[in-house]
């Protein structure tokens, strides 16, 4: 015997998909959009003739609890918080500015010199600067 399901006609995945865009939160169930406060870091990214810059926004993490990485020209940013104090004659009832974790991984748009990149956090912005590979131009070969 088969088993009847009872299907809700307005919950059809691409509908719900743009509802939740725009919304930023499921309106019919299911998962929100993808935010910030899910653990994805938003990145600007550009370069001029010499470098590559990506700048982050990283309010409340301090310089020791950020981690840069570039290699092969990927960089990678990993900030994670964690607060473990215990507080008396507090009762809390939602309890969300002092835990979590962020990261991101960007392929750069030049190849670059690894091993002279440099990274500032101030203000809550992450800007990390990377000098970028001389291009290499065709090398003109005589015929004889």
């Amino acid at each position: 015997m088969r088993a009847l399901i009872r299907r809700n006609p307005i919950d059809v995945p691409e509908f719900s998909s743009l509802i939740n865009h725009v919304f930023g939160e499921p309106i019919f169930g299911g998962v929100p959009a993808l935010s910030a406060d899910d653990g994805t870091l938003a990145v600007d990214v550009s370069e001029d003739q010499e470098h590559v810059y990506v700048r982050s926004s990283l309010p409340g993490f301090a310089k020791d609890e950020v981690s840069v990485e570039v290699h092969d020209s990927v960089l990678s940013i990993k900030a994670e918080h964690k607060e473990e104090s215990e507080q008396k004659g507090e009762k809390f009832y939602r309890r969300e500015r002092r835990f979590g974790s962020m990261s991101r991984s960007i392929a750069l748009p030049s190849p670059v010199r690894e091993g002279e990149a440099a990274a500032e956090l101030k203000d809550g912005v992450l800007t990390v600067r990377i000098p970028r590979v001389a291009e290499k131009s065709p090398k003109r070969i005589s015929i004889n």
